[in-house]
């Protein structure tokens, strides 16, 4: 009885502590499952957080890369802007020739003259060159040249065109720059070539090397030297304005339209006089040209008129005569030749006799 007790007792302790662990797993289950929950609850702000600040991270360095795209297309546009600016000319290093031309009547000719150099003094200028005279008809006229600077050029011919009556005007600018810029280059250029000359004679030994290449540095230095010049002219035309204003009174002629008249019997009979003694001046000089030549060809005919009566003569036999060609001997015979020439001259000499003898014979009868 006891025995079957007690393992009844055992059963419903097993039974007790299976339904105690069924109980603590699904607690535990359940207290995971609400862990889980409590994690998840909890980690979920942290993953919004970490994505909102992915999120702010991206959309800061898109505003970087935004920032930093527009600051090169900035950048790309202020370059270009300078490029721009660059490629514009200078109006500082352009070099212009301004030239101009007035013609002006006036009433009193020398009171405008003083009226021009005070304005011109004005503008930092200078009267370069002046001619003032009368006309056949006693007006007063006068053509000045003027140099002033570029900046007051314009006003200056403003100013000058209201003195009186404008007549003409005449305005032109020629740009030179290009020829600036190349007389410069070829002057850096002829430097640094003068420089190596130099420093070839430094080095050089031979006296024949140190004569070439004092000739070649010569050479050198003198184009150098007419490259400055040119570019100094270039400077001189560029650096002032040059305005030639000619002045004369409402009746008389301006120095630059002055017209002749048609000639007349005196005019052209000085005309011819003038020619004639033009000619004669000519003819002059030729000869004052030619009198040294002249004065030296009669010296030499004078000395040979002196010098050659005191000349050795030579001897007459010594021109016309002349040796006798030698005469060819005869020639040789022999024995029998000259015999049978000796019978040749006996049948001839008896021939002869015969002749004779007949012709004496005729004779008688």
């Amino acid at each position: 009885m006891v025995g079957s007790g007690g393992r009844g007792t055992v059963a419903g302790a097993a039974v007790l502590l299976a339904a105690a662990l069924a109980v603590t797993g699904c607690g535990a289950t359940g207290g995971g499952e609400s862990t889980s929950a409590v994690d998840r609850g909890v980690a979920a702000p942290e993953a919004a957080d970490r994505e909102a600040g992915s999120v702010r991270e991206d959309a800061a360095a898109e505003r970087n890369a935004g920032q930093d795209t527009a600051g090169e297309r900035g950048e790309d546009g202020a370059g270009s802007q300078e490029a721009s600016a660059d490629e514009l000319p200078d109006p500082a290093a352009t070099h212009i020739v301004r030239t101009a031309s007035l013609t002006v009547t006036v009433e009193d000719v020398p009171g405008t003259l003083a009226e021009v150099r005070t304005a011109v003094e004005s503008a930092g200028g200078y009267v370069a060159d002046e001619s003032t005279d009368r006309d056949a008809e006693g007006h007063d006229r006068s053509r000045v040249t003027l140099r002033v600077p570029p900046r007051e050029y314009d006003d200056l011919l403003e100013e000058l065109s209201g003195l009186g009556e404008l007549v003409e005007r005449k305005v032109s600018a020629k740009d030179v720059t290009d020829q600036v810029v190349d007389v410069e280059s070829r002057i850096e250029t002829q430097k640094a070539s003068v420089a190596r000359v130099r420093e070839l004679m430094d080095e050089a030994v031979a006296l024949s090397d140190v004569v070439s290449l004092e000739s070649e540095l010569s050479d050198r230095q003198a184009d150098l030297e007419a490259l400055q010049a040119r570019l100094k002219s270039l400077r001189e035309r560029t650096g002032m304005a040059t305005v030639t204003l000619s002045l004369h009174e409402p009746d008389g002629e301006p120095v630059a339209e002055r017209k002749e008249d048609d000639p007349s019997f005196g005019d052209a009979l000085a005309a011819g006089w003038d020619a004639f003694v033009t000619m004669l001046r000519w003819l002059a000089v030729v000869l004052g040209a030619s009198l040294p030549f002249v004065a030296a060809g009669l010296l030499v005919a004078l000395v040979w008129r002196l010098v050659r009566p005191r000349l050795p003569r030579r001897s007459s036999g010594a021109h016309g005569v002349t040796s006798p060609l030698p005469v060819a001997a005869p020639p040789e015979t022999d024995g029998d030749d000259a015999d049978d020439a000796d019978d040749s001259d006996g049948s001839d000499g008896g021939g002869n006799d015969s002749g004779s003898g007949g012709g004496e014979r005729a004779g008688k009868r």
